[in-house]
């Protein structure tokens, strides 16, 4: 055999018809620039009014109305700051305070409940589970503005309103959180663990905080940050249930400010100082809390 026929190059064949490939490409590409577009939109949504609220921050009350939306006005943000929290004899502060607590109790101890009642849902039978189950997803559906009213009654019959209780009681229940820990549960705590745990002698309450909530703690986390979240924008439930300006959180004390403003137009520069001071909290518990979320799915379960 010669070297010039070991040396031909064999030729290649085509992937397919030239107008095939190129309309591949194309709706690769206009497939790709539309998800990058409305993630643009999406992303300017949500950052763009905090933007701005940090820009109208540092404005007096005359550059907030005389100058551009994004621009600097003359320097006044610690001035505004210095109002905000000098305000009422500092009521800023304790409204701060009351938000944190009650944000704070909803997330650790509601967030637990939620994974203890998706936990049981998911490893435990009883009669009746599916009904019960029924009736959570239920109120996934409900939105919580509707149950204001009817726990406002409630309240009142057990004499908790205008009391702390009437906003810790009912940020216990969480309906989507228990069903999001069912998932959880379902998808990272193994049953044959839970079968090992029983033969060595540990009841149902040893297993679930031995080896069921470490299993669980990316779920537990995600959970109680939503409910954290979700409580401290409350604004319906205290709105109706606290009377006393001592007891109010953050988002109806700035939203009583906001009333003032109407006639006191000087007021305007305090309630969007207040309203960036207030988002605060939420991105220092974001930030601190993501690496739990890509922490291993079993971390602490393995001694």
């Amino acid at each position: 055999m010669s070297t010039s026929t070991l040396s031909r190059p064999r030729a290649s064949t085509p992937a397919g018809p030239p107008k095939r490939r190129r309309a591949a490409r194309n709706g690769g590409f206009a497939s790709s620039f539309t998800v990058n577009a409305l993630l643009i939109l999406g992303c300017a949504y949500m950052v763009l009014p905090v933007v701005w609220l940090f820009f109208a921050s540092t404005k007096n009350t005359a550059d907030l109305y005389g100058t551009a939306a994004y621009a600097f006005g003359e320097p006044a943000f610690f001035d505004n700051i210095a109002a905000v929290l000098n305000q009422d004899g500092g009521v800023f502060l304790r409204w701060m305070a009351n938000s944190m607590f009650y944000a704070a109790f909803g997330a650790v101890f509601g967030g637990l409940i939620s994974v203890m009642a998706g936990y049981a849902f998911d490893k435990f039978q009883f009669r009746g589970k599916d009904s019960f189950f029924g009736i959570v997803l239920v109120g996934v559906l409900i939105p919580n503005t509707a149950t204001v009213l009817p726990m406002y009654l409630l309240a009142s019959v057990f004499g908790i309103t205008n009391t702390i209780w009437a906003i810790l009681i009912p940020v216990l229940c969480n309906p989507f959180g228990v069903y999001l820990a069912r998932v959880y549960s379902a998808a990272y705590v193994p049953a044959e663990t839970l079968e090992a745990a029983r033969v060595d002698g540990a009841g149902p309450i040893r297993s679930f905080f031995s080896l069921g909530l470490p299993m669980m703690m990316p779920g537990y986390i995600t959970i109680a940050l939503f409910q954290f979240v979700g409580v401290w924008n409350n604004f319906m439930l205290p709105l109706v249930m606290l009377q006393d300006q001592q007891l109010l959180p953050v988002s109806v004390g700035i939203s009583i400010w906001q009333g003032y403003s109407i006639p006191q137009p000087e007021f305007t520069p305090m309630v969007i100082t207040g309203s960036l001071l207030s988002i605060v909290p939420l991105l220092v518990a974001f930030i601190m809390l993501q690496r739990f979320w890509k922490s291993g799915l079993t971390a602490g379960s393995v001694k």
